[in-house]
């Protein structure tokens, strides 16, 4: 069955590209509704679905393990709770250039605003992390020609990813930048750039070469990347900075120390400040309005089962 267009997605992939146009965006990373829902209530104007993040909310590694299946549901989950657009990391785009075809399908029919894509080979890696190694030039912009082809939607946005800075330098990740720029891609992520002068080096010489697709930045933790601020990313040239698994790291974190607590001590009393309170809880799950549109629609069958 071809996947159709969500119109929210359409909607979403323009309001993406609107923001961009007027700020540096913040994209926290989201591995579930109830994290994305957070999101937007913290006033945040997109986000972004991490791999990541969808792989350990599933128990598994970054190790290109989630299927497109997979991938594409926790993802429509996502985008049906919120109202601002979601970015979602694809890894190696599922296959072939024929496959990532499919995959910019599946996605638009999930609602999202754009999605990145990467140059590694499987098993693809935590770009942070040794031992990666990525495609031919030309296999990387055989599938991003690919993604933007396949795009029903002319505003869903295509992030390329290279991370051949830490395989074959700074110069050859500015080379493939400007030929995935040059095949469709609409922004460029240079992955786990290791100081502030090699953000603004790729920046200005992508320029020097034409390069005027948006940059993205990866300000994730306990990677090579130095811990750089919004404002400062701003400054050396990049649109969009993406956080993707702070929020993650931070939940489990909290729950492994909820669980030492109530191991040790048998009870959760002493963590009740900490916790979110029900009240809290619902409101961020709008309970009230299922409860109102739960009377509205027993209102409705009593006035029909009254005539």
């Amino acid at each position: 069955m071809k996947a159709m267009r969500d119109e929210r997605g359409t909607r979403r992939a323009r309001r993406f590209r609107e923001l961009l146009d007027k700020q540096t965006l913040i994209l926290p990373g989201a591995f579930n509704a109830l994290t994305a829902m957070q999101i937007e209530r913290a006033g945040f104007h997109a986000l972004y679905v991490s791999g990541a993040g969808m792989s350990a909310a599933r128990g598994l590694p970054d190790i290109g393990l989630l299927s497109l299946t997979e991938a594409a549901y926790d993802s429509a989950t996502i985008t049906k709770a919120v109202a601002i657009p979601a970015i979602v990391d694809a890894d190696t785009g599922f296959g072939p250039p024929l496959a990532v075809m499919r995959t910019v399908k599946e996605f638009e029919a999930a609602g999202l605003a754009g999605m990145q894509i990467e140059d590694q080979e499987m098993p693809k890696k935590c770009g942070h992390l040794p031992g990666k190694r990525v495609v031919p030039t030309d296999d990387m912009a055989g599938k991003i020609r690919a993604a933007a082809d396949a795009r029903q939607d002319p505003d869903f946005f295509i992030i390329a990813r290279t991370d051949a800075r830490a395989i074959e330098g700074l110069e050859s990740a500015v080379r493939r930048a400007r030929i995935y720029i040059d095949a469709g891609a609409d922004a460029i992520f240079p992955e786990a750039l290791e100081s502030a002068d090699e953000f603004r080096t790729f920046a200005r010489h992508l320029a020097k070469e034409g390069g005027k697709a948006p940059l993205v930045a990866n300000m994730t933790e306990f990677g090579k990347t130095p811990y750089l601020s919004v404002a400062e990313f701003e400054e050396l040239g990049y649109r969009l900075v993406l956080f993707p698994v702070t929020a993650l790291r931070m939940a489990t974190q909290a729950v492994d120390e909820m669980l030492s607590e109530l191991k040790t001590r048998g009870s959760q009393r002493g963590l009740l400040e900490r916790m979110y309170t029900r009240t809290k809880l619902y409101d961020l799950l709008r309970y009230a309005d299922y409860e109102q549109w739960d009377r509205r629609v027993h209102s409705t069958e009593d006035g029909h089962a009254n005539r």
